[in-house]
């Protein structure tokens, strides 16, 4: 019963988890795209233009994501040097997608802020002639003031109150205006960016810029993570079919047959010409007596199999020293080894005699 050591750490991933996987990352390319090519159309107006520039926008953001796929292959391969190459090809491709993210993310924003900008200033507009009909109405006031000195009151002060009638009737009408504008829609990155610049007590733009090169680097960062996890994947793939480890539990799911026995294997019939001769089973070859360790020195010694030292001796059989001690001692009274005045072992060799 054989198994693989080498068994995997873990399986490849299933359906459900892969379309997960390119689902992410379909959308989250899709995403880095759009927003590049929000960026690259808004330089020229001309359609030629903005079908050339668009184009260049898709082949960067592809290239870019290509780029980090293969820098993770050539890793695998351990081809480092290629790997550097790709990496540094796709951090120039990363900053300009950035670079187009933070455009067309900030424009798409400014759009948002731009609709927020014209509400507000139309309720301004109504705040600015309500308030100078109240410094209409004060002058007025002040006027009339003036006439009651002078006991004009019949002349000057009720024209004056009717001036001032008609102003607060002016007034009345244009803050109903004001109220009944609709509300300004702000959507939820505008008052993120509006939030952020409160806690930080920072300006608005300050807040947005840093929002949209925030968001800008997650996108890509994230885009990049998913397609090098699908490389991977692909790799864990080929490495796993091509190698096919045999597991404990795929072991178990196949049938396991009882074990035969070895009479039942021997004794097997083989008809003749007209069908009816048996073969006899054939007697089971006697098995050969192992070696002793004194003959498994010898043949090792002579074959040149190990040096004639007993270190060399005892790690080739694999027993203790003191048995290679008294295997040497029966080679030197046999004559077989002799010791020289460095205390070191010389083979002469079995002759024909001593080995018959």
């Amino acid at each position: 019963m054989l198994y693989d050591n080498n068994i995997p750490v873990r399986y490849p991933k299933g359906a459900f988890a892969m379309g997960t996987v390119y689902s992410f990352t379909g959308a989250s390319i899709l995403a880095s795209i759009i927003f590049s090519l929000l960026l690259f159309l808004s330089i020229d107006e001309d359609p030629v233009m903005q079908i050339l520039f668009g184009g260049l926008a898709v082949i960067f953001e592809l290239g870019k994501f290509f780029a980090w796929y293969e820098f993770g292959e050539r890793r695998a391969r351990r081809n480092y040097a290629g790997a550097v190459s790709a990496f540094a090809f796709y951090a120039v491709l990363a900053a300009i997608s950035i670079g187009g993210s933070v455009g067309g993310i900030n424009s798409a924003t400014n759009q948002a802020q731009s609709h927020v900008n014209v509400q507000q200033s139309r309720v301004n507009n109504y705040n600015m002639q309500i308030a100078a009909i109240e410094r209409q109405i004060e002058l007025n006031n002040s006027a009339a003031e003036k006439y009651i000195e002078m006991e004009r009151i019949a002349t000057g002060v009720a024209r004056i109150q009717r001036e001032n009638d008609e102003l607060r009737e002016q007034q009345l009408k244009l803050a109903a205006e004001r109220d009944s504008l609709p509300v300004v829609n702000q959507g939820s990155v505008i008052g993120l960016i509006d939030s952020l610049a409160q806690s930080l007590k920072i300006e608005t733009e300050t807040a947005q810029l840093s929002l949209v090169i925030f968001l800008s680097v997650l996108l890509d960062f994230f885009a990049a993570f998913f397609v090098g996890l699908i490389g991977e994947e692909l790799r864990f793939r080929n490495q796993f079919r091509r190698v096919g480890p045999i597991t404990i539990d795929t072991y178990t799911d196949n049938e396991i047959k009882q074990p035969e026995l070895l009479t039942n294997q021997q004794q097997e019939t083989v008809g003749d010409d007209d069908g009816q001769a048996e073969q006899q089973p054939e007697a089971p070859a006697e098995p050969e007596k192992p070696k002793s360790l004194y003959e498994q020195a010898i043949e090792a010694l002579s074959t040149n199999q190990v040096n004639c030292t007993k270190r060399a001796v005892t790690k080739y059989l694999k027993t203790s020293s003191d048995e290679v001690d008294d295997i040497f001692s029966r080679f030197m009274e046999e004559g077989i080894v002799s010791k020289k005045p460095n205390n070191h072992y010389q083979w002469h060799g079995v002759s024909a005699t001593a080995e018959a």
